[in-house]
């Protein structure tokens, strides 16, 4: 076994390396994670332009009783609303968040991670979307909330998608596996 063999892991069926291609697996993590930010972006971007259309400046629909509705409110803050003013760092944390996704998607060996990695991309994109396109102004926009769950702050899927890679990324820790497919048993 030669040392990559035993840093990046036993080659999956069809990962066997192609002539003139030095990392199959790696390009398939990225193609993984693009997969899923695309996904996870136009799920956001669509419920957002539906909310928009059908439900701003509507009454709240009711989905299950006063434990959960549908309300579009627009979010010029971080969650829960704090940091209204600062709606400009939020646009440029986002932007941070992506710039080090696609950095360190070139070193990426673990489809766990590529999950987690592309949910982040996703929901950060989705949210800067709104920051940089939707009034007041371009990197002040608010976001588009509308998922309301009683006694709790207003989201959106990008804000789920941005939670979810973020447990993820958590859980990956805490089993030692890293980005480059690496094990670690502490």
């Amino acid at each position: 076994m030669t040392e990559a063999e035993r840093i990046i892991g036993t080659p999956e069926v069809g990962d066997e390396a192609q002539p003139g291609s030095a990392a199959p697996r790696g390009r398939r993590r990225i193609a993984a994670l693009l997969v899923v930010a695309v996904l996870a972006y136009l799920l956001d971007l669509g419920s957002k332009m539906v909310v928009v259309a059908e439900l701003e400046h509507q009454p709240p629909i009711r989905i299950v009783g006063d434990l959960l509705k549908f309300e579009a409110i627009r979010n010029p803050g971080a969650a829960f609303g704090f940091g209204e003013a600062f709606t400009i760092i939020f646009t440029l944390i986002a932007a941070t968040v992506i710039v080090v996704i696609v950095r360190l998607a070139r070193k990426l060996y673990s489809l766990p991670w590529a999950i987690a990695l592309g949910l982040l991309l996703g929901g950060a994109l989705g949210n800067l979307t709104d920051r940089i396109f939707r009034s007041p102004g371009v990197f002040r926009g608010a976001v588009v909330d509308f998922i309301a769950p009683a006694h709790f702050a207003v989201f959106n899927l990008a804000d789920s998608a941005i939670v979810c890679g973020g447990i993820l990324i958590v859980l990956l820790s805490f089993k030692g596996l890293d980005p480059d497919g690496t094990v670690h048993k502490d």
